[in-house]
């Protein structure tokens, strides 16, 4: 499917378009012509950076704003053709530690932007970034859209009533919705300066930095790991395809990785890292999923997506990237 010409003069609006995905979106978007929107909180920690936006400043609006506050998002939402919907607490450990706050991100804040969609613009398209972590621990793999969902933390259960709010809207009120369940996301523009958003970026950073990684457990545990750019692709597919709507998709990869197998193509890249086998500590071991790797033929079948970026290639762009901007990052 060729999306390119859907967006070109079209009003996008991207919540957490300061981030990590929404910024690289934020990038594909200009190129194709759209004309830009990008809200985010700039939470600290959360990701927000304005290097992210380096080059396209000049060619996108900003408006730094929370989307828990209705008058702001009711205002916001007027005339847009698509929103990507990324604004969300993606922490796992923090959502246990803090669930009252990952309850107000990832669940009031969605139907506060449901709302203001239903009565400032009903006819926007949305694609909402869900998250496999909705599974829980896999029954079986690779896991498709038909395993029970199980979450085994908080940020789990309430990305999963974020992605139904948004399926619910579309069946009640007719809100052209749906969702992809992304799954270890890597790449340029993440969030680097700590280790409580995923494990790619933290070992990528000790990498770098010439440091011994810690591997909890065998680093047996394999993993599906989507670049970023592939990742944007599957947004912009969706949100120009109908067949999408009322629908929710698994993202992933067809060569899923052991973590060690990771670590030793950093070593690879960074010859000055090294890694060790440490006890999974108690905080981590009761959310830990043990192996996950996703089956994405649904969306493959719906849209004609493939991931096209093998993770060797990703991760020597992506530590190219923070090689020559870091300073931006820690």
């Amino acid at each position: 499917m060729d999306y390119r010409d859907a967006y070109r003069g079209k009003r996008c609006m991207i919540t957490g378009g300061m981030g990590f995905i929404g910024s690289n979106l934020a990038h594909r978007l200009v190129e194709l012509g759209a004309q830009v929107l990008i809200v985010d909180s700039m939470i600290p920690d959360y990701g927000g950076n304005f290097h992210n936006l380096q080059g396209i400043e000049d060619k996108v609006r900003v408006n730094i704003a929370d989307i828990r506050t209705e008058s702001t998002v009711r205002y916001l939402v007027q005339g847009h053709d698509f929103i990507f919907n990324l604004a969300g607490q993606v922490s796992h450990l923090d959502s246990m530690l803090d669930p009252n706050t990952d309850l107000e991100i990832n669940c009031r804040s969605q139907l506060t932007l449901l709302e203001a969609c239903r009565h400032n613009n009903p006819e926007v398209t949305i694609v909402y970034a869900g998250t496999r972590q909705i599974y829980g621990r896999p029954q079986y793999l690779p896991v498709d859209e038909n395993q029970p969902v199980r979450p085994v933390d908080v940020n789990g259960v309430n990305k999963r009533a974020g992605e139904l709010y948004h399926l619910l809207y579309h069946d009640c009120y007719g809100l052209r919705a749906s969702a992809l369940r992304l799954t270890n996301t890597y790449g340029p523009r993440m969030l680097m300066k700590h280790n409580r958003q995923g494990f790619i970026p933290w070992f990528v950073r000790l990498a770098i930095e010439g440091e011994c990684i810690s591997l909890f457990g065998t680093g047996e545990q394999r993993r599906d790991m989507t670049e970023v750019s592939d990742v944007v692709e599957a947004f912009l597919l969706t949100a120009a395809s109908e067949v999408c709507q009322a629908r929710s998709f698994n993202l992933g990869h067809p060569h899923p990785l052991s973590l060690r197998e990771l670590i030793e193509i950093l070593v690879e890249l960074c010859p000055e890292c090294s890694y060790r086998l440490v006890p999974v500590p108690p905080e981590k071991k009761r959310i830990d999923i043990g192996d996950y790797y996703g089956e994405f033929s649904r969306f493959r079948a719906a849209v004609g997506w493939e991931p096209k970026i093998d993770p060797r290639e990703g991760l020597a762009r992506m530590v190219a990237y923070y090689r020559e901007h870091r300073k931006h990052y820690w």
